[in-house]
């Protein structure tokens, strides 16, 4: 199954070669205007060709968050898209398993396939910090606490996760001009509502553009990582979506 990732589009909109699933994870509009979430809804609903595309806002998008009934509403008549915050959906997919009359010796070629399931959660939430850009505040909280209070929503039994926020200590790096060091700014409670929801397979962010890639955790469990900020820290739309093979 080909799910491809992006975030923090910041009024950029790319083409993308299409796949099942489609994922953005928040920053959709350059100015926060409407005319650009109409222009972001254009092109998601006439130009993205996915089965199913799960949006989320961050904190860019006050337009998004004042709007959100406007958005929903729009989205429900699109059975193709659905826009979360603090709730969940659910994508069915088809894999190609093994004929059930089949052996090691007996091989019996007919094509059979299992319909599967995945549970998907999105939330939009991210924390202030000293100096932020009052226009850039929409889905924001003042403390870790609060953004604990978030992820509590968070089901145990979630397949892909899908958060503005980066965890603590995972592509979440910021140049600190003052230190000469790098800072990590993630959210240090989701890293521990993600540690103990072993379900989740795809942990999916953006906002720290400076920190675009792809991890896959391994001997964590198996579990990857994408932060897939679609613009570099100069906001500059140099970042292809990270696609992801489950």
């Amino acid at each position: 199954m080909i799910i491809d990732c992006i975030a923090d589009l910041h009024g950029y909109y790319p083409k993308l070669d299409g796949g099942d699933l489609l994922i953005v994870a928040g920053d959709l509009t350059a100015r926060d205007s409407a005319i650009q979430l109409y222009d972001f809804m254009d092109w998601i609903m006439n130009d993205c060709c996915y089965k199913k595309r799960i949006v989320i806002g961050g904190n860019h998008d006050n337009i998004l968050q004042s709007n959100e009934r406007f958005m929903i509403h729009d989205v429900k008549n699109e059975q193709r898209i659905e826009y979360l915050c603090d709730s969940g959906t659910e994508f069915e997919y088809e894999v190609e398993v093994p004929h059930p009359a089949s052996t090691e010796h007996v091989i019996i070629d007919v094509l059979c396939y299992e319909r599967r399931k995945l549970k998907i959660w999105g939330s939009p939430w991210t924390k202030t910090f000293p100096g932020m850009n009052p226009k850039c505040k929409a889905f924001t909280v003042d403390t870790e606490e609060g953004l604990a209070e978030k992820w509590a929503l968070i089901p145990d039994d979630v397949d892909i996760l899908v958060t503005h926020c980066p965890p603590f200590g995972v592509m979440d790096d910021v140049y600190n001009n003052t230190t000469g060091e790098f800072d990590n700014t993630g959210s240090g409670s989701l890293s521990i509502a993600i540690m103990n929801r072993p379900s989740i397979k795809l942990a999916i962010f953006g906002h720290i553009h400076e920190s675009y890639g792809k991890k896959d955790a391994g001997k964590e469990g198996h579990r990857i990582f994408v932060n897939a900020s679609h613009v570099n820290e100069r906001y500059e739309p140099v970042n292809k979506p990270i696609r992801v093979i489950l």
